[in-house]
C-alpha cells in the first residue's frame, strides 16, 4: 500500500516557529489549569483572544466549568478530565498530555493576570489588522451599489475597534508607531482619472464663475501634480477676480513653475480648451476619487501598524487615529459637496456593523448644467 514520503529537512524548515504570544498562551492556560482559581484575574480576554482553536476551545472549557476544590483538585485529576473532555467538543485534536505540557511550560502561575494583558493585548493587534484589511478590501470591491457610504462605514467600525483598544490601553503622549507608513497607492484607473481631471479644468476655465461653488475641492485631490497646480492656479486667479482664461492659466502656470517638467504649453492650452458638462459634477468625481483612495492608505497604514510586532497597542492607538483623521478630513468636504447629513454617533460596540447606507442626492437632481 503506498504511503506518504517523509518530510525532509526543508519541508521543516519551511514550518514557521510559533509566534511568542502562542508560548505566552500556554503558559496562562497553563496556570489557570494549574490554579484555576487564578482565573477571577485574568481579566480582559475571551476564548476568541487566543490565535488557534486548540488553546480557544481549552479556554472556553476552562470558564465554563465550575472551578474545583483546590484540596481535591491537588489530588486528582477529575477537573482536568472534565476540562478535556469539554475541550475536545470544539478541538478534537487536544489531547492529556497537551494539559500537562501546559502546566509544566507555566514558569509562575501567580503570573496569569501579565499573561492574559499581553494575550489581550495581541489580541487587539489582531483586531485592528483585520478591521483595516476589511477597509482596504471595500474600496476594491466593483459590487457596491453605494461605494463611497459603504467605505465610511467601515471606516467607522474601524474607528469603533480603535476606541476599544484605547478604552482597554490609554494612549501615552508622544508615542508614536515604529513602522514606516507606505506610500499612497496609485489610481485604480489613472488613464480615466487624468482624463476626467483634464475635463474639469478645462470647464473650470470656461466658466470660471463656477469655481466658488466647488471650494470643498482641492489641489492634492487630483491625481497628477500638473493637473494639481492648474487647479490652484485657477483658484487663485478667480479668487483675485483676475481674468480666466487658457493663456492666463498658462502665464500663472509658469509663474508657479509647473512647466518646468517638461509639459509642452501648446498641450496646456488644448487640454483647457476642451470643457464639458458640469465643473461640479467632475469636481464630485475627483472629490470621490480621493475620499477612496485616502480611505485605501488609512487602511494600509493601519494594516502596516498593527502587522509590526514591535508596536504596542498605545502606539497602535496614536497611529491609528492619526490615519484615521485624514479620512474625516475628506469625509467633510465629502458631505459639503454632496450635501448629506453629517453622521449619527459613532456605534458604542465595534462588533455592531454599520446598518444599510444612505444614498445621496444624485448628481441629475441637482441644478446644474449638463451643457453649455
Amino acid at each position: 500500500m503506498p504511503h506518504a514520503p517523509e518530510p525532509d529537512a526543508d519541508d521543516l524548515d519551511a514550518i514557521a516557529p510559533p509566534q511568542p504570544v502562542f508560548h505566552v498562551e500556554q503558559a496562562l492556560l497553563g496556570a489557570l489549569l494549574l490554579d484555576p482559581h487564578r482565573l477571577s484575574n485574568a481579566t480582559g480576554v475571551a476564548a476568541d483572544s487566543f490565535s488557534t482553536a486548540a488553546h480557544a476551545a481549552l479556554y472556553a472549557a476552562i470558564t465554563s466549568l465550575p472551578p474545583p476544590d483546590p484540596a481535591e483538585h491537588a489530588k486528582n485529576t477529575k477537573w482536568l478530565d472534565r476540562v478535556l473532555a469539554t475541550g475536545r467538543q470544539q478541538a478534537r485534536g487536544l489531547t492529556a498530555s497537551y494539559l500537562h505540557t501546559l502546566i509544566q511550560v507555566c514558569p509562575w502561575a501567580s503570573h496569569a493576570p501579565a499573561y492574559a494583558r499581553i494575550v489581550e493585548a495581541e489580541y487587539a493587534r489582531r483586531r485592528l489588522r483585520t478591521a483595516a484589511e476589511r477597509l482596504v478590501h471595500t474600496v476594491h470591491d466593483a459590487s457596491l451599489p453605494y461605494p463611497v457610504q459603504t467605505v465610511l462605514a467601515e471606516a467607522d467600525a474601524l474607528a469603533a475597534v480603535v476606541d476599544d483598544i484605547a478604552n482597554r490601553f490609554p494612549t501615552r503622549a508622544g508615542v508614536l508607531p515604529r513602522t514606516t507608513a507606505p506610500p499612497p497607492s496609485a489610481a485604480p484607473d489613472p488613464a480615466e482619472a487624468a482624463e476626467e481631471e483634464q475635463i474639469l479644468l478645462a470647464t473650470a476655465t470656461a466658466y470660471p464663475a463656477d469655481i466658488e461653488a466647488v471650494r470643498w475641492l482641492l489641489p492634492e485631490d487630483l491625481t497628477l501634480p500638473l493637473h494639481a497646480g492648474l487647479w490652484q492656479c485657477l483658484t487663485t486667479l478667480a479668487r483675485r477676480n483676475e481674468p480666466v482664461d487658457p493663456v492666463t492659466v498658462l502665464w500663472e502656470a509658469q509663474q508657479r513653475g509647473l512647466l518646468d517638467d517638461g509639459s509642452e504649453p501648446g498641450g496646456v492650452l488644448r487640454m483647457l480648451a476642451e470643457p464639458a458638462g458640469s465643473l461640479e459634477h467632475w469636481g464630485e468625481r475627483a472629490l470621490q476619487r480621493s475620499l477612496m483612495a485616502t480611505a485605501e492608505h488609512t487602511g494600509r497604514r493601519i494594516e502596516a501598524y498593527a502587522g509590526n510586532p514591535a508596536n504596542t497597542p498605545f502606539q497602535l492607538v496614536v497611529g491609528a487615529r492619526r490615519a484615521l483623521a485624514d479620512i474625516a478630513a475628506v469625509r467633510t468636504r465629502w458631505q459639503h459637496a454632496t450635501g448629506t447629513t453629517p453622521p449619527q454617533q459613532r456605534r458604542p460596540a465595534p462588533t455592531t456593523r454599520a446598518g444599510p447606507p444612505t444614498t445621496t442626492a444624485a448628481h441629475a437632481a441637482r441644478s446644474t448644467r449638463a451643457t453649455r
